[in-house]
């Protein structure tokens, strides 16, 4: 074996970039990394399916704001991982998928798992290549990492040839990347032009600024909220499916509906904002687009209309978040009793909603279990909620809340909660973490109970069980009737918690909402991968509305 080889320098530059933690599945084509690995330091947290390594780095990503990186073999590895590749890149989250590679001197005639890998990921990532030597496979990385941090993050694709790991390199401390080519050179918000934007906030008489998923971490959030006090005008983030009706946002769209100004920061008018046309948005509302891309903005402004559009600039988020809040220091703001008109539609849940107890016997009511899982998040010193799934799912974004939150974002995926909640222990080996997932979710990566047991990852993961893929069987149900129901229906009563107990986890099944709280009290004081199995009654996930105040909770 070479004293220093391809995997070597690959090893090196991702521990000069201070990526440190890596989430792989184990396979012929990335041997030679693991072992590079041992000696650059790099700790690898192996899993049992590619597509739960991409969700570890996606969740990384957004909780730490650096890039995860997910290795993978090639071929077969390489496809399973990609489908989650859509996740992060619906949810700007910034992560480097490395895939073995079958080598470069064997392509065209018929290579072990030969596979045209790049192209593959290409439509889900920002960027998708394949490394072409040992000498600048160090530069390779520096390409990617800042390629995923660089303007609306997102993941980057990098195929590793067998050949290019293995091949012998002298002297290669002269191939090692530069520190500061790890990262993008910021695109800035002129000083003159965020005091124009600020103007034209001053102006309106119901301004409102959106933006997207890359500012819904805890980071994030402090950083709107600056803005917020710094413009004294409502600032709102859309992460969900769902968007206008995002029930975690309450009755949001009645007061999007209201603006006459909506400044969109990184923020597409896609279809989580109906595309920004009536009756979701007013006729007389005009537009402001800040983007970090300026194919984006281009594409915004044609999709909105020239006409509507006042404004528009190209910068990063974050640095033009910033110098708003230096503008916003040099004039006068006036106050705006809007603000407090949007806090509290963001904040409305219909008062019933308190008392709301589940109608059929040995089964628990969603907001039963909120209410329990939430006295567990505000114990918390450091809280953090997943939330995954189709109906289920919603019912936890709309009443459980926690400083960092994690879910599936604009993609409409399920399935990475349970791989999300290992993550969040891994960047944050503190927290309490709660995953509140459905049946339908679980199932995806149950096995990566035994991952998070062999690498002592503790969470709860809390299964809202109605044994159905619900939010399918609530489509065919009012779109042709309960006798057309097909292809819905999962083992009634799953015994989930004993699945998890017989891979060395803690497990719990709950059919009354009396025995709820012991139960996760239990689950959290074991200190193991927990599973509380809770029977729930098949329900539509929850409508948000005033109306719904005098008319139940869905």
């Amino acid at each position: 074996m070479p004293n220093h080889r391809g995997a070597d320098i690959l090893a090196r530059a991702l521990a000069r970039a201070g990526a440190r933690q890596l989430f792989s599945l184990s396979g012929n084509q990335i041997m030679p990394v693991y072992d590079a690995a041992l000696d650059a330091g790099l700790t690898i947290t192996h899993v049992r399916h590619e597509g739960a390594a991409v969700h570890m780095a996606d969740a990384w990503g957004r909780l730490t704001g650096e890039p995860g990186i997910a290795l993978l073999t090639g071929g077969p590895g390489h496809a399973n991982g990609i489908g989650a590749l859509y996740t992060a890149l619906a949810s700007e989250s910034p992560l480097v998928m490395l895939s073995g590679h079958a080598p470069l001197n064997q392509l065209g005639r018929g290579a072990f798992q030969e596979m045209a890998q790049a192209d593959m990921a290409r439509p889900v990532t920002k960027a998708s290549f394949t490394a072409r030597s040992a000498e600048t496979l160090g530069h390779d990385i520096a390409r990617a990492l800042r390629i995923a941090r660089e303007g609306r993050p997102g993941p980057v694709h990098l195929s590793l040839p067998f050949d290019v790991l293995e091949n012998a390199v002298n002297e290669p401390h002269q191939f090692m990347p530069d520190e500061d080519s790890f990262y993008a050179i910021a695109q800035t918000l002129p000083l003159a032009t965020a005091t124009a934007l600020l103007g034209h906030i001053e102006n309106a008489g119901k301004p409102l600024i959106i933006t997207g998923p890359m500012l819904a971490s805890h980071r994030g959030q402090n950083l709107r909220d600056q803005l917020s006090r710094a413009v004294d005008a409502p600032v709102l983030c859309m992460e969900s499916p769902r968007g206008i009706n995002d029930p975690m946002l309450g009755v949001i769209g009645d007061v999007i509906a209201e603006a006459d100004l909506i400044v969109l920061l990184g923020k597409q008018p896609d279809f989580t904002l109906r595309f920004g046309v009536p009756p979701a948005v007013s006729k007389q509302c005009r537009f402001i687009v800040v983007d970090p891309d300026i194919g984006v903005l281009r594409q915004t402004i044609a999709n909105l209309g020239a006409q509507r559009v006042i404004m528009d600039a190209v910068a990063d988020v974050a640095p033009a978040i910033q110098m708003l809040i230096e503008a916003a220091g040099k004039i006068s703001i006036k106050t705006n009793t809007w603000i407090k008109s949007v806090a509290d539609a963001a904040a409305y849940r219909p008062p019933q909603w308190q008392k709301e107890t589940a109608l059929q016997p040995d089964t628990v009511h969603a907001l039963e279990i909120g209410r329990a899982v939430q006295k567990i998040l505000d114990d918390a010193d450091d809280p953090v909620l997943v939330a995954d799934g189709g109906e289920f799912g919603q019912w936890a974004q709309a009443c459980m809340h926690a400083p960092t939150r994690l879910i599936n974002g604009p993609a409409g995926s399920i399935g990475s909660a349970i791989p999300f909640a290992m993550a969040a222990r891994v960047a944050r080996p503190n927290a309490t973490v709660i995953a509140a997932l459905g049946d339908g979710t679980f199932g995806f990566h149950m096995a990566e109970f035994d991952t998070a047991v062999r690498h002592r990852l503790p969470f709860v993961a809390v299964v809202g069980n109605d044994s159905c893929w619900n939010a399918e069987y609530q489509i065919q149900l009012k779109s042709y009737g309960g006798d057309r129901t097909v292809g819905c229906e999962l083992q009634p009563g799953a015994a989930y918690e004993k699945a998890v107990m017989a891979l060395g986890g803690h497990g719990e099944r709950v059919t009354r909402a009396a025995d709820l709280p012991a139960a996760l009290e239990r689950a959290v004081k074991s200190k193991l991968p927990a599973c509380v199995n809770v029977m729930i009654a098949r329900m539509p996930a929850p409508t948000v509305s005033r109306a719904a105040a005098d008319g139940g909770a869905h």
